[in-house]
């Protein structure tokens, strides 16, 4: 119990605008996809303004840009060590954001994982891309600092009570949804099933062990 505890704290983890207005259709949806102990956020590339975010620009030919959020020495490590997991978890830490490039369809490109697609209207979204953009790390020019791998460094700082399941949970939020935060993925699912349409793969017993590849648990 005390490790699936701090595998979740681990995780890559004003007033806002109405998801969709009453009685107005939905512009645009999102992809909510679980990764091992932490959730991603997937996002069609051509609803992302580059001037929002330009780092859509690394991924050329991608259908959707998957975010994610972590603990930044732990998410960046392929088998992070014993002394990491207890650092990331107990102490204020630097922070990465990964971006992935789907290509293709997403339920191909995560076969094992239950995606839940969320209708969202136009302000809703820039109101979630820009919490997106603000996670990142920005020069005077408003450029990232790539750190390799789809990952670039993180403006926040990582600690208890702000793990990556609490950052898609204020995504979710800035896109006026209302989600609460969250340490387990199941618990962000939960939420987001109420909101979205019927969720894609979905084989709950295989989504939590599931793990993009060349990454570990953010």
């Amino acid at each position: 119990m005390r490790a699936l505890l701090l595998s979740c704290l681990l995780c890559g983890c004003a007033s806002s605008p109405v998801a969709v207005p009453p009685g107005a259709p939905a512009s645009a949806s999102i992809l909510i996809v679980p990764q091992g102990w932490h959730t991603g956020i997937a996002v069609r590339t051509a609803d992302i303004p580059a001037s929002l975010l330009p780092e859509k620009r690394d991924f050329p030919g991608a259908g959707f840009l998957e975010f994610g959020w972590g603990d930044r020495e732990f998410y960046m490590s392929a088998a992070p060590r014993p002394w990491l997991s207890f650092k990331a978890a107990f102490f204020p830490t630097a922070s990465a954001v990964h971006v992935a490039g789907v290509y293709g369809d997403p339920a191909a490109r995560f076969p094992g994982s239950e995606i839940v697609t969320v209708p969202l209207s136009r302000p809703a979204l820039e109101g979630l891309l820009r919490y997106v953009h603000d996670a990142f790390a920005r020069d005077r020019r408003g450029e990232a600092e790539p750190l390799g791998r789809g990952f670039y460094a993180g403006r926040e700082t990582f600690h208890l009570l702000r793990t990556c399941n609490v950052w898609t949970a204020g995504a979710l939020r800035a896109a006026g949804l209302p989600v609460r935060d969250a340490l387990t993925v199941e618990s962000i699912l939960r939420q987001v099933r109420l909101l979205g349409e019927r969720p894609l793969n979905r084989r709950r017993s295989s989504a939590a062990r599931w793990r993009a590849p060349g990454t570990s648990p953010g």
